[in-house]
């Protein structure tokens, strides 16, 4: 029995094969998800490259076929509209993202210090983020009527003149339009900022104060440098909601007066709606994504975002 027991211990122990399931089965139980993401997501983006290369029209369908690169270069040497909508939404997003960082900042700081009805105040700053944007140019349209909104009170005070509205005045409508996005943008920032708030330890602002340090010193060397990811996420995300929003646009102003405020993705959608042309929107929708991708990459690589910065 002594013998047999040494001879089967010599033997070399063969390893136990470990079923591959349990390591699969997290893939497993989120490929139908993915599937599901990928066909809602890839899909579309596809038929839009495909119909780029198209001429689709419905109401012209004997001119329907394959076009090659043709509708890309009427948009670059034919297409005057396209540098004009470009130019505005480059202004549109840069005017937009930065005011709303710097209000939504500033109300982040507010709303983060301690003081009686700071609850009602936060859900008070917060709450136009709830808003649609239909709802939101519903409520401005309202706000900046000539004759029911602000306007009228103003032209009693001797300020402008009755039955003008800043909407139809090419001169006022661009910061009429852009003060009501703020109203709905700003709350993005202040939510995104002041979560990341609360994660700054107490003991920096102490020891900061200890050294003689003030609250601009504090503001530069501690908030700031904390909050640079959230600053960077937000403003991209930001970024690219604004170059795409047509919502507000759209209903506030259509696109006017004499075509001033329409934006790129609302040419798009005017060409989609209005001019039935699917094929040249897909060059136009095409275009604007290439454009927002390196732009994307290239602030991502300039900024630096996920560096070692607190």
């Amino acid at each position: 029995m002594a013998q047999a027991a040494a001879v089967a211990a010599q033997q070399p122990k063969v390893p136990k094969r470990r079923s591959a399931t349990p390591r699969r089965l997290p893939y497993l139980l989120i490929a139908p998800a993915g599937l599901l993401m990928l066909g809602f997501i890839a899909y579309p983006v596809l038929s839009v490259f495909y119909y780029s290369l198209q001429n689709y029209n419905v109401t012209k369908p004997w001119r329907n076929g394959f076009a090659g690169f043709d509708n890309f270069t009427r948009i670059f040497t034919q297409d005057d509209q396209f540098w004009s909508t470009l130019g505005f939404s480059a202004q549109w997003v840069v005017t937009q993202v930065a005011l709303q960082l710097a209000l939504g900042l500033g109300l982040a700081l507010i709303v983060n210090q301690t003081f009686i009805g700071r609850g009602i105040s936060r859900a008070m700053v917060f709450s136009p983020w709830a808003v649609s944007g239909v709802l939101t140019s519903t409520i401005w349209i309202l706000l900046y009527n000539s004759s029911t909104g602000f306007s009228r009170y103003l032209a009693d005070a001797g300020i402008g003149s009755y039955g003008s509205s800043v909407l139809s005045d090419t001169g006022t409508v661009f910061w009429a339009a852009t003060v009501a996005e703020l109203w709905r943008g700003v709350p993005f920032f202040a939510i995104l900022i002041l979560a990341d708030l609360q994660s700054v330890s107490k003991e920096l602002y102490e020891a900061a104060s200890v050294d003689g340090a003030g609250r601009m010193r504090q503001f530069f060397h501690i908030t700031l440098p904390h909050l640079k990811d959230a600053i960077i996420l937000a403003t991209l995300l930001r970024g690219v909601w604004e170059f795409n929003n047509v919502d507000l646009l759209y209903t506030l102003t259509g696109g006017g007066p004499a075509g001033v405020t329409t934006t790129l993705p609302l040419k798009i959608a005017n060409t989609t709606i209005d001019g039935h042309d699917f094929g040249y929107a897909s060059a136009l929708t095409t275009v604007a994504f290439v454009i927002l991708l390196f732009c994307s990459i290239v602030y991502l690589r300039l900024s630096k975002f996920g560096g070692d910065n607190k």
